[in-house]
């Protein structure tokens, strides 16, 4: 409707300037009108389609608004945000640790589950994620509303140390509070808020602040995956050196045995050419006797 309204006005401006220019202009400068009137209806062609550009990005950012909107409206559901919250807790996890060391939807004995866990040599991390941006808003409207803010806050914490907290079922002495909205993390760290979730061994942390944690937590298992592997290495050299102690006895056996058949091989040897000799000298008697028997015969 808008864009009719400006063509309409260009048409009708352009319709009044070509009458004064009609009246203003003598026959002989027809050619030099003509020439003008082109440039100009040229000029109006340009505009008209920089206009209907103009329209069309209105339009794409009228469906952009929308869609902000809609976006808006589904968040409204504090349970809708909360999935939101969840699934973006869970893809961080995905990202940053291998899946045996993390969990989804952890169950305790009590029945109650957390949104998720990381599992450390030293125990269970729970992790809950936390959306509180209705007082928050509240807040930052009406300064009156600080305090259902921080009620709020103070509430989640205990909630959260309270339930998930269970060092006999295997967790750490502390639990983390993610929670998905930047604006409202600061607002807590930038107040007492803060100390009183370190008081109650809750640490709130942050898309960003998480992120970072995670990193630490895998150079922690890369350590650890390290130090196992230097431990087998070590085992493995132990093993080496008994087998290696064992061979070389069995090697000293075996030299032990080498030597013995070596000296009793040089005796049998030295007996057998004695024997031989004697044996020479038997034959070499025995053919003296056939000598002389043969020169008796003779005479």
């Amino acid at each position: 409707m808008d864009l009719i309204i400006i063509l309409g006005s260009l048409i009708i401006g352009f319709i009044c300037l070509f009458l004064y220019l009609e009246r203003k202009f003598t026959p002989k400068s027809d050619t030099t009108l003509l020439e003008w009137l082109k440039s100009m209806d040229k000029r109006l062609d340009l505009q008209t389609q920089k206009i209907l550009e103009s329209q069309k990005t209105i339009g794409e950012m009228s469906e952009i608004g929308k869609s902000m909107k809609d976006l808006q409206n589904f968040l409204a559901s504090p349970k809708l945000r909360g999935g939101l919250g969840e699934q973006v807790l869970a893809q961080l996890l995905e990202q940053s640790l291998p899946r045996a060391n993390y969990g989804l939807q952890y169950a305790f004995r009590s029945g109650a589950k957390v949104d998720a866990v990381i599992k450390t040599s030293s125990g269970i991390i729970p992790i809950d994620s936390k959306f509180s941006m209705e007082n928050f808003k509240k807040m930052h409207e009406d300064e009156s509303f600080k305090k259902d803010f921080q009620r709020d806050i103070k509430s989640r914490v205990d909630e959260i140390a309270d339930k998930y907290i269970l060092t006999d079922e295997g967790t750490v002495d502390f639990a983390l509070m993610y929670v998905p909205s930047e604006a409202v993390y600061y607002d807590i760290v930038n107040s007492d808020l803060v100390d009183y979730a370190y008081k109650r061994r809750v640490m709130p942390v942050s898309p960003s602040t998480f992120y970072a944690f995670l990193r630490s937590v895998l150079l922690s298992f890369e350590g650890q995956k390290i130090a196992s592997e230097i431990k087998n290495i070590q085992a493995s050299l132990r093993a080496i050196h008994t087998e290696t102690g064992k061979f070389a006895e069995i090697l000293q056996t075996l030299q032990t045995h080498i030597n013995n058949t070596y000296n009793t091989m040089s005796r049998a040897a030295s007996q057998f050419l004695s024997l031989s000799s004697k044996v020479e000298n038997v034959q070499k008697i025995g053919d003296k006797e056939e000598n002389l028997i043969e020169e008796t015969r003779k005479v």
